[in-house]
Parts: structure tokens; C-alpha cells; sequence
């Protein structure tokens, strides 16, 4: 039994490589942590290989675990989503107290986190939903946290989080997103664009190396030229040092070893189908979605290579394109279509916190992601910025600064897209991209012709741009229209 004296400040349940830098991260920030795992061979290894970082409270049983935090009781779960998180927090909540406070940092679906939220208050227990961003480097050296759940426990919370989350500019990267489920929405949200910012990295990688001709080496340069512009994020910085890793069995650039079926664990599927309940476009993020659905139908390419026709297809010469200024152009479509996709991202987010009354401020987002998270980047100063000026912008792409950026980049959008058709290179999220740009900004959209159709096989009715009300015409009488 841990004596009173000695009770850890804060727990982490599960110890795969996220929750064990989790825990490292905060014992090296000076706070004792209790560590509990259900195979009890990784606490020992925690202990016996990073045990001199701080002070740790090791268990081997939920009870011990439990009994060793000081109260309220604070208790962060780091297992798989689904059923596995379901067992610990009932488990955990077996064992705790009223008012004690259970933290999930997993990539949990933010309606389970709804359900558990509820769930968890009935038994007079405090449920958070943490979204923690930042893979395992961030875990241990300074993540993006995403907490939701009730205010009080974000008042406990709060001075633990600060103290092992990223800092950037004096501040850190975690704040009270909002409650119940409005931090894991948010997390899921920011893998939605994340899909999207790494598919946009992907097809203007692909421009450049089978449009342009490049090897993996000079795009690597390319790439880290732009890192130092308003391209500068994490995901670019990576990207460079993948495409310059030469395969040791081989001689040959990594990237050409690799396989190019791209994995996912479903939070950009669920951005999707949650912007599709709420009625909200993220075609950026859905083709990027769907771009890594087709990259692993592996068996289907195989069967459509050298098999489907390609059509007259052009070349870098014949089109007469200067590489540098490909280059650039690639660069400026890139950086427009990663502004449509975050334009997206908070378009969601926004919605979400209406449909759920969650009050979440974007601006808060746009703050904490600016660090230790996977889409850390530069611009998101300008998103700051954006939403200081209006906080109730109706689209990222209608701030000042960003529609001077846009008349910038719109031009070498468009020559992008038009050189990959006749190239026959696929850039499913620059051209989706685009075409949701000028969507939003035509005067008319056909729109107005499925409203006829559906009004004349279904009497679904339409409205008029000349005065109120909804009307149906009837197409199988004398056509006249009606009022309904």
C-alpha cells in the first residue's frame, strides 16, 4: 500500500510506445506516475529502462494502480479504441471514487466518448476525451492535447496537461475544447486534414517525379527549400528526409522500395462520414480518403495496368513546360489546395459544435495545433490571426490575408491540374480541391437542374430566385406550376 505521502499525481493505463512516453513525459516534468499495464512484463520494462527519469509508481493489479493516485483520482487510458477501452473504464470506474476523473487519449470515436461521458456521470465519475496528437515523438517530448469532458475536470486537469504538452510562443498546446465529445471530434477532425495535407504532399511528389522527371533526391531538396517558405510544417520536413533515405539491401531511394498501399485506422473515414451526417463538404479530405482506399486495391490495379486506355497522353516536353517554373506552380497548387482542406476541417468542426452545443472556438484550434502536433505548420499563425479578425468567418478562404494568398496561387492551381490531365498523372485532392473553390465562388451552380429533376419524378418541389415559397410544376398534367 502506497502511504499518503507518496500517491502519484497522475496515471497512465496501457503501455505501448504512446502510453509509455506519455508517462516518461510526465515524469520527467516532475510529477510521480502511477503506471499500470495489463501484461505486467511492460511496466516492468518501463521501469527497468527508463525508471531513472522520474518517479514512478508501478501496479500489477487495477486496485494497486487505483490506490497508489491521490485524489481526485486522475487516470489516463492509452489502449485500443472499441471494446478494449470499454473494459478499462469499467474496470477503472470499479475501483475509483466519486469525483474521480478518467482520461481517454486514444483515438476514440467521439460518439462512444458521448455515450461514456453519460455513462461515467451516472456513477458519479468524470470522463474525458482527450484527443493527443503528435505520434510517439510528441508523446514524450511535448504532444497537442485535446480535452474534453466537464469544465471541472479541466480545472484539475488543466496545470497537469500544460505542464508536458508542446509550447509555442509562451503557450501551450492544450486547452478545454469543449464537452463530452468535442475533444475527440476535434482530434478526429485534425486526422481528417492530416489525411488530406499528407495526400497533397503525395500527388505533389508525384508531379515532380513523373511529370518533371525528378529523382527522390532532388525532390528531397525541392521539398526542403519550401520548408523555409509558407510551406514550412512538419509534415514537409519529413518528407524531405523520406525522400532522401537512400535502402541499405538496395542502393535504391527508399521511396522506391516501399510499397505504395497506403495503411489507415479510420478517423479519416469517420471525418468523412460525420461531414456527411452534418451536410458539410470536406472533398478534400474525402478524396484523400479515398485516394488511400484505392492505393491498397492492389489486386484491382494490377488488373487495370496496361489494360485500361490512356488516351493521347502528353509529355514534359511536348506541353513546352519550363521545370522551375513547374516547380513553383506545384508548389503554389499545393499550399491552395492545403487551404482548402483546413477550410474544410473547421467548416466540420464548426458544425459539429452547433449540431452538439459544444461552443468550440476555432481559434483555440488553430493555437494549439500550432506544436507538437502531426499537422504543425507555419501558417497556422495566419488561422490565428483569421479568427481574431472575425470569429465568425464564414470560410477560412474569405479572410483578407488568405484571398490575397489565393489571387496568388490560383493561376498555377489551375495550370497544375490542366498539366497532370494531359500528363495522366492523378491528383484526385488538387483537382477536387479546385473544383470546390470555384463551386464556392460561381454565381450558379446546376443545382437548380437536379432540383428539376427531382421535382419532376418525385414532386420533391423547388424554390424560385424571384420570390418566396416552394413550388412544383406539373410535368404530367399541363405543366403549369403550383404553389405547395
Amino acid at each position: 500500500m502506497t502511504s499518503p505521502e507518496n500517491l502519484a499525481q497522475i496515471g497512465v493505463v496501457g503501455l505501448a510506445v504512446m502510453g509509455s512516453n506519455l508517462a516518461r513525459n510526465f515524469a520527467r516534468n516532475g510529477h510521480t506516475v502511477a503506471v499500470y499495464n495489463r501484461s505486467p512484463e511492460k511496466t516492468r520494462d518501463l521501469i527497468a529502462e527508463h525508471g531513472d527519469e522520474g518517479t514512478f509508481l508501478a501496479s500489477e493489479t487495477v486496485e494497486d494502480f487505483v490506490a497508489s493516485l491521490e485524489r481526485p483520482r486522475k487516470a489516463i487510458i492509452m489502449v485500443q479504441a472499441g471494446a478494449a477501452t470499454d473494459a478499462v473504464i469499467n474496470q477503472l470506474a470499479d475501483a475509483m471514487e466519486d469525483g474521480d476523473i478518467i482520461i481517454d487519449g486514444g483515438n476514440a470515436l467521439y460518439s462512444d466518448t458521448i455515450r461514456r461521458e453519460r455513462e461515467m456521470a451516472e456513477r458519479n465519475r468524470h470522463f474525458v476525451g482527450a484527443g493527443i496528437s503528435g505520434g510517439e515523438e510528441g508523446a514524450l517530448n511535448g504532444p497537442s492535447i485535446m480535452p474534453g469532458g466537464p469544465k471541472e475536470s479541466w480545472e484539475t486537469l488543466g496545470p497537469l496537461l500544460e505542464s508536458v504538452a508542446a509550447v509555442v510562443d509562451g503557450t501551450p498546446c492544450v486547452t478545454h475544447i469543449g464537452p463530452d465529445g468535442a475533444g475527440h471530434f476535434v482530434k478526429m477532425v485534425h486526422n481528417g486534414i492530416e489525411y488530406a495535407d499528407m495526400q497533397v504532399i503525395g500527388e505533389a511528389y508525384q508531379l515532380l517525379r513523373y511529370g518533371a522527371g525528378m529523382s527522390p533526391a532532388e525532390i528531397s531538396e525541392v521539398f526542403r527549400e519550401w520548408n523555409s517558405g509558407d510551406l514550412d510544417s512538419y509534415l514537409i520536413e519529413i518528407t524531405a528526409e523520406v525522400l532522401a533515405q537512400v535502402d541499405a539491401e538496395t542502393g535504391k531511394p527508399l521511396i522506391d522500395v516501399i510499397v505504395d498501399a497506403a495503411g489507415q485506422k479510420g478517423t479519416g473515414r469517420w471525418t468523412v462520414k460525420a461531414a456527411l451526417d452534418l451536410g458539410i463538404p470536406v472533398t478534400g479530405i474525402g478524396e484523400a480518403v479515398f485516394a488511400r482506399a484505392l492505393s491498397s486495391s492492389l489486386e484491382q490495379r494490377a488488373a487495370a495496368q496496361g489494360v485500361l486506355p490512356a488516351g493521347e497522353l502528353a509529355t514534359f516536353e511536348s506541353l513546352g513546360l519550363d521545370r522551375d517554373a513547374f516547380i513553383e506552380d506545384v508548389r503554389r497548387a499545393l499550399y491552395a489546395s492545403k487551404l482548402v482542406a483546413y477550410a474544410q476541417g473547421f467548416d466540420e468542426i464548426r458544425a459539429g459544435s452547433a449540431e452538439h452545443a459544444w461552443d468550440v472556438d476555432p481559434r483555440d484550434l488553430a493555437t494549439i495545433w500550432r506544436g507538437g502536433c502531426i499537422i504543425r505548420a507555419k501558417f497556422l499563425n495566419r488561422i490565428v490571426e483569421a479568427y481574431d479578425a472575425d470569429p465568425q468567418l464564414p470560410s477560412l478562404l474569405l479572410d483578407a490575408y488568405f484571398l490575397d494568398e489565393l489571387r496568388d496561387l490560383i493561376d498555377s492551381w489551375r495550370r497544375v491540374i490542366v498539366a497532370a490531365t494531359q500528363l495522366g498523372l492523378p491528383v484526385p485532392v488538387f483537382a477536387s480541391s479546385l473544383s470546390y473553390y470555384d463551386s464556392l465562388r460561381a454565381e450558379r451552380l446546376p443545382a437548380a437542374v437536379i432540383q428539376g429533376q427531382r421535382d419532376y419524378f418525385g414532386a420533391h418541389t423547388y424554390g424560385r430566385v424571384d420570390k418566396p415559397g416552394a413550388f412544383h410544376t406539373l410535368w404530367s398534367g399541363d405543366r403549369s406550376e403550383i404553389e405547395v
